[in-house]
């Protein structure tokens, strides 16, 4: 049976812990990646880079940490296959994105999606700022695939009300919920203690009904222990 266009063969190699995307592309199907993700490829499969939505999205999506530039792989003629490696150890996650809803993806989560989907960087503020992340995250739209990683493992919690979440443990979330950056126990003397004496510091609070993908392990605990031992010029 012929698949049509817009689906994909797939598989997740790997996770969680070192998880990698394996695509079997039809004849003359395409996907877009992230830069510097491919890892390797049947040689029937042609690569274009291309600023996808314009100049002014690339910029955005460079202000916001990513990459100007997407690639976009194309089988020639025959079917082969595409591995893909997300920048961090971790996983891959698939969802399929529909007309009636966006996906909030956070800046170095995003691995590949359809042709069909738009990669935009949605700006967050002083949500961002204050929470020391990324001032950008990628709002995805339209109709087709989505992959995105993180570093561990990947849980989905269904929010249905309220959900506290550490803000460097959020991956993706859909748009339907509402989300506020916010300090732990609040702005008061005794919220900043118990977040400066607790270890924990700011949040983000999600409102509303949806999906919501956090990852098991968060990178800045990791940098911080690894800091000491970086070499330095004497």
């Amino acid at each position: 049976m012929e698949l049509n266009k817009s689906e994909f063969v797939y598989d997740i190699e790997h996770s969680p812990a070192y998880a990698a995307l394996v695509l079997t592309l039809q004849a003359n199907q395409s996907i877009v990646v992230e830069a510097s993700a491919m890892a390797a490829m049947d040689s029937c499969i042609t690569m274009a880079t291309k600023v996808r939505g314009g100049m002014m999205q690339g910029i955005k999506r460079m202000v916001g940490g990513e990459s100007i530039f997407m690639n976009e792989f194309t089988a020639q003629g025959k079917a082969g296959q595409l591995y893909v490696s997300p920048g961090v150890p971790g996983d891959v996650q698939h969802y399929a994105l529909t007309d009636n809803q966006a996906l909030m993806v956070q800046s170095s989560g995003f691995v590949a999606c359809s042709p069909t989907v738009d990669v935009d960087s949605q700006f967050q503020g002083f949500k961002g700022f204050f929470s020391g992340e990324s001032l950008f995250l990628l709002r995805l739209t339209g109709q087709g695939s989505v992959w995105f990683s993180s570093y561990g493992g990947i849980v989905e919690v269904p929010v249905a009300g309220d959900y506290v979440v550490d803000t460097g443990y959020v991956v993706a979330f859909e748009s339907s919920l509402q989300y506020e950056v916010e300090m732990l126990g609040g702005l008061s003397f005794k919220g900043l203690r118990t977040g400066i004496l607790g270890g924990e510091g700011l949040v983000c609070r999600f409102r509303g009904e949806g999906r919501l993908w956090i990852q098991s392990r968060n990178i800045y605990p990791l940098v911080n222990f690894l800091s000491p031992f970086r070499p330095v010029r004497s």
